[in-house]
């Protein structure tokens, strides 16, 4: 489980969720439904990247 510190980073990775960059923004997925979770702007901390 991924803990976060209050200092800009996460420790660990989060797991079931990736994200992907489509038109400037980066979406978060769960990886168990396949569902969009939010966008961003910036990626999010500690969630693995898709190709």
């Amino acid at each position: 489980m991924a803990k976060n510190t209050g200092q800009g980073h996460r420790i660990g990775a989060v797991r079931g969720r990736s994200e992907f960059q489509h038109n400037g923004s980066w979406f978060k997925r769960d990886a168990g439904t396949g569902r969009l979770m939010n966008g961003s702007p910036n990626q999010h901390k500690g969630v693995r990247n898709e190709k």
